[in-house]
């Protein structure tokens, strides 16, 4: 699975590699953990950066009290959660939901090892940013507004509230991952990303592989990137730095 990942590479080199300007400026995160508001690129606005919640809640769901941050690969087009949104479907989800692209330069897993559990951290061997294949959906719910004016006229407004959240898709691990985890993100290579925004189902299914095991390297790093609200460098350094 990622249930954590990081982006604190230059952010010319996120927009290189996006085609795509960011609504606010990226700033350097180091352990970007479910909940918050992370950048992703949506098909339907290709051309931006924007901030969405990590945790996918279908705009079909009661309530937003359980975001789904990943969407198994082999299931997408078949689960209510995710369907209308790998199929961009425009009789079900129509707008409202769709696939995106989630920036990265590293995530992390967790190993039980001798005496507890050791997270890694994984990342391109070039340590250049990827872009992981995301779904997005956007979920709507009325808030009933009771001010002074309702007292005086016995009636009260209604405000719409809309999130737009995102889940990460994962596949089968590849040779590197297998070791430290039974899942991994899907991460598209540059020639892929425009493709997963717009293909039609059948042929964006067959972009959902393992990504090369030579390309990418995993190194342990401190137990502190465990807690999410520590977000500095020292959570993504190896433990034991080469010489």
């Amino acid at each position: 699975m990622c249930g954590r990942y990081s982006l604190f590479a230059p952010q010319n080199a996120v927009i290189d590699l996006l085609d795509a300007t960011p609504e606010r400026d990226l700033e350097p995160r180091y352990n970007m953990a479910p909940g918050e508001e992370l950048p992703v690129v949506r098909d339907a606005a290709s051309d931006r950066i924007e901030f969405h919640k990590w945790g996918l809640v279908p705009h079909w769901a009661d309530d937003d009290s359980n975001g789904l941050i990943n969407a198994r690969a082999e299931t997408v087009a078949e689960k209510p959660s995710f369907r209308d949104a790998f199929e961009q479907s425009h009789e079900t989800g129509g707008p409202q939901a769709g696939r995106c692209l989630v920036p990265a330069d590293g995530f992390y897993e967790w190993v039980d090892e001798s005496g507890g559990t050791q997270p890694y951290r994984v990342t391109r061997t070039d340590d250049r940013p990827f872009a992981m294949a995301g779904l997005w959906s956007t979920w709507e719910t009325e808030i009933e507004q009771v001010g002074l004016d309702a007292f005086a006229d016995g009636e009260a407004s209604t405000e719409t509230r809309r999130m737009l959240t995102f889940t990460v898709v994962t596949t089968e691990p590849n040779d590197l991952i297998e070791d430290l985890h039974h899942r991994m993100a899907v991460i598209l290579d540059e020639a892929e990303q425009r493709e997963w925004l717009t293909a039609d189902p059948a042929d964006a299914g067959e972009l959902l592989d393992p990504y090369p095991a030579d390309e990418m390297r995993a190194y342990p790093v401190s137990p502190a990137v465990n807690d999410p609200t520590n977000d500095a460098p020292a959570v993504a350094e190896p433990l034991d730095p080469e010489p």
